[in-house]
């Protein structure tokens, strides 16, 4: 598995597997002198563990990081950041049951394939969804640096989850409420249509998708290294990297297809001496930098995979068909779980970009 690496600038390393001993992060560029403490990861990875509602798995796991080296005296040194958590509720009896019935949906199959059985299947080992704990320790980070530097704000919330749609809301209303529900809706009647949704569709054995839509305010113009590592490539392929995640758009993404040039294009003006645009259809990207405007982009997630439904699959033992009704704890959605980690993602993303424009220096501030 050679594919755990992503940044240029600001590197993200991630390791563990669901039913590991652990999982974790190295964190390399972080500049020396960011106030860092393991409360200011912990604050982040308490907004994705399980077991917090019912509309998510029952898995219970404290997830409390440790920061084994890159801070000293309460600051970043310069140095890699390495984090864990410990994997500590987990029970992979029921991993073992169907080691040889791959579950339609996962992983199962392709993996085994690929790695010649090798590789730890419980849990979905290392292509579950619990790998983004990784991200958001690395994502943590990233969202102080970027607050603190450059006062950007990256928030996410549950735009849409089983057909149901959040509507009539503000920027100002996702940020206030977003924490404030169990589904991470930006408004609490969206909120609770939503829930009554899943918990419906969760009696009968099924599970739900749904889309994130996430903004980050506050950007600098000309973030971005065109072409093939344009601000909203590295942000699509980070979010591609989110398991479950099957759609990426920014601004007015597909549907900017079925209108004109001049109903899409986002006109200028002057802002109090200052350039701006009287609409966001480019979503604060133009050209793969960005434009000053925030960057606002939505992401689709497929419905949880392990569903306590009766599904056909086949056995790898005896070659043929097999019924397969899916053991063990799962999420009937993954979206609400998905918000702090989408946030964590952008946040990783567009700090690799600052430091690579050179607008985060390698030290912030003196100690000497």
């Amino acid at each position: 598995m050679s594919g755990n690496i992503i940044g240029e600038r600001f590197l993200l390393m991630t390791f563990g597997e669901s039913h590991g001993k652990c999982v974790g992060a190295v964190l390399d560029g972080c500049p020396a002198g960011l106030a860092l403490a393991e409360a200011d990861v912990q604050s982040e990875l308490d907004l994705r563990k399980p077991g917090q509602s019912i509309v998510t798995t029952t898995r219970r796991e404290e997830d409390r990081v440790e920061i084994m080296s890159g801070v000293f005296n309460g600051h970043t040194t310069g140095a890699p950041l390495m984090m864990m958590i410990r994997n500590e509720d987990k029970d992979s009896r029921s991993y073992d049951a169907i080691i040889n019935t791959p579950r339609p949906g996962h992983a199962d199959l392709t993996a085994r394939s690929k790695y010649g059985g090798f590789n730890d299947y419980r849990g979905g080992g290392r292509f579950s969804g619990r790998i983004t704990a990784s991200f958001v320790m690395g994502g943590a980070v990233a969202k102080k640096l970027l607050k603190e530097a450059l006062g950007i704000d990256v928030v996410a919330y549950s735009l849409e989850i089983g057909g149901v749609k959040a509507k009539n809301f503000t920027f100002e209303d996702a940020r206030a409420n977003r924490y404030s529900n169990e589904v991470r809706a930006p408004t609490s009647e969206a909120a609770e249509e939503m829930k009554r949704k899943i918990i419906e569709v969760r009696g009968k054995g099924n599970s739900l998708g749904g889309i994130v839509e996430c903004v980050a305010t506050n950007l600098p113009v000309g973030l971005g290294e065109p072409v093939f590592a344009s601000l909203d490539s590295d942000l699509a392929k980070i979010a591609l990297s989110i398991p479950a995640v099957k759609g990426v758009e920014f601004g007015s993404g597909f549907s900017s297809a079925r209108s004109t040039g001049l109903e899409n294009n986002d006109e200028y003006f002057f802002d109090r001496g200052k350039v701006s645009t009287r609409s966001n259809n480019s979503g604060g990207i133009l050209g793969g930098l960005s434009n000053g405007m925030p960057v606002v982009y939505r992401v689709a997630f497929k419905p949880a995979s392990s569903i306590a439904s009766k599904q056909t699959t086949v056995d790898l033992r005896s070659g043929k068909e097999a019924d397969l009704v899916v053991p063990g704890r799962h999420d009937p959605t993954v979206v609400p779980r998905a918000v702090p980690v989408m946030e964590n993602v952008t946040a990783l993303v567009l700090a690799d970009h600052a430091i690579r424009a050179g607008m985060i220096p390698p030290v912030l501030g003196r100690n000497d």
